[in-house]
């Protein structure tokens, strides 16, 4: 298995990456770090533009799966959709709690998660990465509110039953607005709307000493998993791009 990671700023988080994969993954998981030329000592990709050419060889299958690392999320994103043909990307991030409680969380993007088939979706594409994860397949589908809640706000009635719906059509658990009670009991949790996805996830890794572990691209043929650039390393990331990958033996070309 090959996994490329952009080694843009701060090279060293990703050089600390490659060491600790290799001790855990030995000779089974191959990393290329993609890097401005000088910028890093040992097997790796140079190049001005180090997002074009990981996106480039993520396209082509010479690479098996691509993590953004310390890349810029402007040039890198925009290159990926370009690449893929697709006008918007949509991940699922997976997070750990300061207790160290591992789930998956869709939409966390602003502009994602807004229909009732957008969350059916995510959460049917998040069981598939929570399988290969080990962690339970269960889906929690939160709201703005407890049903007792019903009738305080329009706003609030809607975002109810807009979940039950999600939660009866995909078999799913209806988790009110109690995500402390979801989270452990659920490999997933499907927030109302991307504003409250990006919300729980700012406060739990950026707030609240949780960890994100980086966010695989779901609407695309290809594996990506988009990383925040204030994580202390990518370990989790590249092992959350090579769990999703699929059993074969491929070679870096070029």
């Amino acid at each position: 298995m090959i996994v490329g990671i952009g080694a843009g700023v701060e090279p060293a988080k990703v050089r600390r990456t490659v060491e600790r994969m290799a001790e855990r993954k030995g000779d089974d998981l191959r990393i290329v770090p993609y890097c401005f030329p000088g910028a890093m000592e040992g097997e790796c990709r140079e190049s001005d533009l180090p997002w074009e050419a990981l996106v480039a060889d993520l396209a082509a299958g010479r690479i098996d799966a691509a993590v953004r690392g310390s890349l810029p999320a402007n040039e890198t994103l925009k290159c990926l959709k370009q690449a893929c043909g697709v006008d918007r990307l949509e991940r699922i991030a997976l997070l750990e709690t300061a207790d160290g409680v591992r789930f998956l969380l869709a939409p966390v993007g602003v502009d994602e998660g807004w229909s009732i088939s957008d969350r059916l979706s995510l959460a049917g594409k998040a069981q598939a990465i929570a399988a290969g994860l080990g962690l339970p397949e269960d889906v929690a589908v939160l709201s703005g509110g407890r049903l007792g809640d019903l009738g305080r706000h329009p706003v609030v009635d809607r975002s109810m039953a807009d979940a039950e719906l999600v939660a009866r059509i995909g078999g799913y658990e209806h988790g009110e607005i109690l995500i402390e009670d979801a989270v452990g009991r659920c490999g997933v949790i499907i927030a109302p709307d991307g504003i409250s996805g990006n919300l729980i996830f700012r406060t739990l890794a950026l707030l609240g000493k949780g960890t994100g572990h980086g966010a695989p691209v779901v609407n695309i043929d290809r594996i990506f998993v988009d990383t925040s650039r204030a994580s202390p390393d990518y370990t989790g990331a590249v092992e959350l791009a090579a769990s999703m990958i699929r059993p074969k033996n491929p070679e870096i070309k070029g």
